[in-house]
């Protein structure tokens, strides 16, 4: 196993990381980036954002990675394709392995791996996300794209009642796919819902198929209780049955809550690790949008900066 010494590691890349990175190398520190097992995150599953400030036509999400990625590049950010698979916290000198086989020894870390969302595992739920044809984990993002027309969202938790509640602002009607006969959402969350009329929930109900060829048409879905099978026509379908953070291997020295999000030091990237910063999805569980994953980006990049200065400055005095 060979070693390597370096003064700024980003761990995962994704608008957070290629923020960190851009930060980092104009501060001089020289950053390596390994882009993950999904280079460029969520939003290589993403078609068009809109959202973004700075594109006012809009801009399509691997488009967009491939315009941080090349910033990034562009001062000298030494971006590496590779995930770590485990580290070493306990000592001064922060040790990543990528791939089971390089170890980085790294004076400061910013972790940026983002969290994965949660998808109910059909083939054409998967055909049609691969393809931008309208199955979407974010209302927030690809909602627009459904404006006036009928969309299901699936779930049972405040994400679900957060994603509904957005679109039947928009949309001509909201389907929610409860596979029981109660939701987990806030109560206060559930009457909003409830409140509105062009939201229908269906309960004890699941999908059994996502309909269409290039782009959603419709969704069979049953009734548990009953069997009933039944086609809705939709134009969207979303799932919001949660997300789980990028976070296992750094369980056994950062502190994270019980989703598994790190947690960090209030008004900063820093996490219970001196030295480890952390940005972007791996610890927000409440925006998870891409303009707040750069800004955090930006916040760790600054972090990590300052932290180094002062551990010089020690070094110096000392």
């Amino acid at each position: 196993m060979n070693n390597e010494k370096v003064k700024c590691l980003i761990i995962g890349s994704g608008p957070a990381g290629y923020t960190a990175a851009i930060y980092a190398a104009r501060a001089g520190l020289k950053p390596v980036l390994y882009q993950g097992m999904e280079p460029g995150g969520q939003l290589m599953l993403t078609t068009e954002v809109e959202n973004f400030p700075g594109y006012p036509q809009g801009i399509m999400g691997p488009e967009m990675m491939q315009d941080l990625m090349e910033q990034a590049a562009r001062f000298e950010t030494d971006i590496r394709s590779g995930f770590a698979t485990s580290v070493d916290f306990s000592g001064d000198v922060h040790k990543v392995t990528v791939d089971e086989k390089h170890t980085i020894e790294a004076e400061s870390v910013i972790i940026s791996t983002g969290a994965s969302a949660k998808w109910l595992g059909l083939d054409s739920e998967k055909r049609l996300r691969d393809a931008g044809g309208g199955v979407s984990s974010c209302a927030v993002c690809d909602g627009f794209f459904h404006k006036g027309k009928d969309v299901i969202v699936v779930g049972a938790g405040d994400t679900a009642a957060e994603d509904a509640s957005y679109l039947a602002n928009i949309c001509n009607k909201v389907y929610i796919l409860v596979r029981r006969d109660e939701m987990r959402a806030s109560k206060i969350m559930q009457a909003r819902i409830k409140s509105k009329k062009n939201i229908e929930i269906l309960w004890n109900t699941v999908t059994e198929e996502v309909i269409g060829d290039q782009v959603v048409e419709a969704a069979r879905i049953k009734n548990k209780e009953t069997g009933e099978v039944r086609e809705i026509p939709i134009s969207g379908f979303f799932v919001a049955i949660g997300h789980h953070p990028n976070t296992g291997i750094f369980k056994e020295y950062i502190d994270m809550d019980a989703q598994g999000y790190i947690q960090t030091i209030k008004g900063s990237s820093r996490t219970n690790v001196e030295g480890v910063f952390a940005c972007g999805d791996v610890q927000d569980s409440t925006y998870r949008q891409a303009v707040t994953a750069a800004g955090s980006g930006c916040m760790a990049a600054l972090d990590a900066e300052r932290y180094l200065a002062e551990k010089e400055a020690m070094a110096v005095e000392n």
